[in-house]
C-alpha cells in the first residue's frame, strides 16, 4: 500500500507538472499575438530559452534554497520513494520559470535576448526561491510569526503571490529601467498604441494557459488524497467572473475579453482551496474589471509601456488575489476558515517588497554590466531580425520581395 500510494502521488504531481508546462506554451502565445509581427520570433524563442535557464538554475541553486533538498547525491537516493523529490521539483519548476515567462511580456520588442536570460536565471536562482521558502517552506521563522502574531499562516495555496505578484512586479521594475518602446508615446503626452498582431493566437495562448490552470491550481495539493474538487469548482468560477467582468468593462475587446480569465484564475490561486464557489466568482469578477482598467490607467496615463500589461495581470490581480483569501476564505463569508485577513495582507506586502527590491537589485547589475535595451536600428528592424535573422513568415515575405 505505501508502495501504491507513493507511486499513485507521483503520476499525480507529473501530471500537474506536465499540464502547467504546457503553460509556458500558452505564454509564449499570448506574447506572439500580442506583439508586432517583427517580433513574434523572438516571443517563441525567448519563452523557451527562458525555461531552459530557469531548469539549470533552479536544479543547481534555487531548489535547494527553497527546500534544502540537493539532487548532487547517487541516483539510488534520488530514486526513492518512487522519486518523488525528483518529480515535485519538475512540477514546482514549471513554477518558478513562469515567473520570466511573466516578465518577458512585460519587457517584449526592445530588451536585449542574452541579458536578459542572464536576469532570468539570477531571479530563479535566488530570489525567487527566497520569498518561496518563506511562504511554502517556514524558512527565517516568518510564517511562525504569523501565526504567533495573527492567528493563522500567510495562506497562498497555488502561488497568487508566490509566483504571480513576484511576477508582476519585477516585470514592473524591469519595464521601468528599460523604458518606453520607442515611438510608443510623444513629448506632448500623446501615444500611438499598436494592436495585437494576431488575434486568433493571443486567444490561442489565453486558452492554453487557462487549461494548464488546473494543473497549477489542483495539482497544487501536492499528493492525491489531498485533491479537492473544491479547488477545481472555485477555479473555474473565478474564471467566468474573470472572463464576463473583462467582457464587460473592456467593451467587448477580445484582447480583454481573454485576458479576463487569467486575471480570475491569478486571482483564485491563493484561495482556491478555502473560499467558497460564490466567492471565487467575486473574486474574479473584481479581477477581471481590475486588469481592463489599471491596464488603461497604466498605458495611456502613467505612460508605462508594459506590452502585455503583466504588471496589473500579475502584479495588481495577484495581490488582490493574496489578500482577497482573507475575506473570502472566512467563514463569515462561506469559506473554510483558517486565514487571517492580516496575514494575507502582511504576506502579500513582503512578496511585493521582496520582488520590487530583489527585481531592483537583479535588473540594476545586468543593466550596469551589459545594458538590457536593444540599439535604435535593432528595435527598429525587430527583434526577429536583430536578434533571430529570420521572420515569422520567412517565405510569404520572400515571395512578396
Amino acid at each position: 500500500m505505501e508502495s501504491l500510494k507513493s507511486g499513485s502521488d507521483v503520476l499525480f504531481v507529473l501530471l500537474g507538472a506536465i499540464l502547467v508546462l504546457a503553460m509556458h506554451s500558452g505564454f509564449a502565445f499570448l506574447e506572439l499575438g500580442t506583439v508586432r509581427a517583427k517580433n513574434q520570433v523572438n516571443a517563441l524563442v525567448k519563452i523557451l530559452a527562458d525555461f531552459a535557464s530557469s531548469t539549470i538554475a533552479y536544479f543547481c541553486i534555487g531548489y535547494g534554497i527553497a527546500y534544502g533538498v540537493s539532487f548532487f547525491v547517487g541516483a539510488d537516493q534520488l530514486a526513492q520513494k518512487n522519486g518523488y523529490e525528483l518529480v515535485r521539483f519538475f512540477f514546482l519548476l514549471t513554477f518558478a520559470a513562469a515567473v520570466p515567462a511573466i516578465v518577458s511580456g512585460g519587457i517584449a520588442e526592445r530588451a536585449k535576448f542574452y541579458p536578459q536570460l542572464v536576469a532570468s536565471f539570477l531571479v530563479v536562482a535566488f530570489l525567487y526561491p527566497l520569498f518561496e521558502g518563506i511562504a511554502w517552506n517556514q524558512k527565517f521563522g516568518v510564517q511562525a510569526w504569523m501565526k504567533a502574531s495573527f492567528g493563522e499562516e500567510f495562506h497562498d495555496f497555488a502561488g497568487s503571490v508566490v509566483v504571480h505578484v513576484m511576477g508582476g512586479w519585477i516585470g514592473l521594475i524591469a519595464v521601468l529601467m528599460l523604458g518606453a518602446r520607442r515611438g510608443r508615446y510623444t513629448r506632448d503626452g500623446g501615444g500611438s498604441s499598436t494592436p495585437p498582431s494576431s488575434i486568433p493566437f493571443l486567444a490561442l495562448g489565453a486558452w492554453v494557459l487557462s487549461v494548464g490552470w488546473f494543473g497549477f491550481n489542483v495539482m497544487s495539493a501536492q499528493a492525491i488524497d489531498r485533491i479537492s474538487g473544491l479547488v477545481a469548482v472555485n477555479s473555474v468560477m473565478a474564471m467566468a467572473g474573470g472572463t464576463l467582468a473583462a467582457l464587460l468593462a473592456g467593451r467587448n475587446d477580445p484582447g480583454f475579453v481573454h485576458n479576463g480569465p487569467l486575471a480570475g484564475l491569478v486571482a483564485v490561486c491563493a484561495g482556491s482551496d478555502v473560499m467558497h464557489p460564490a466567492g471565487s466568482f467575486v473574486v474574479g469578477s473584481v479581477a477581471g474589471a481590475m486588469f481592463v482598467y489599471m491596464y488603461t490607467i497604466v498605458q495611456n496615463r502613467w505612460k508605462i509601456d508594459d506590452v502585455l500589461g503583466v504588471w496589473p495581470l500579475h502584479g495588481l490581480c495577484g495581490a488582490w488575489g493574496g489578500i482577497a483569501c482573507g475575506i473570502f476564505g472566512s467563514k463569515a463569508l462561506g469559506g473554510l476558515g483558517g486565514v487571517s485577513f492580516a496575514s494575507q495582507l502582511s504576506g502579500t506586502v513582503l512578496g511585493i517588497v521582496a520582488a520590487v527590491v530583489g527585481g531592483g537589485i537583479i535588473y540594476g547589475i545586468v543593466k550596469s554590466v551589459s545594458g538590457i535595451r536593444m540599439d535604435e536600428e535593432d528595435e527598429f528592424n525587430g527583434a526577429d531580425l536583430a536578434i533571430h535573422k529570420i521572420s515569422a513568415t520567412p517565405g510569404r515575405d520572400s515571395h512578396q520581395q
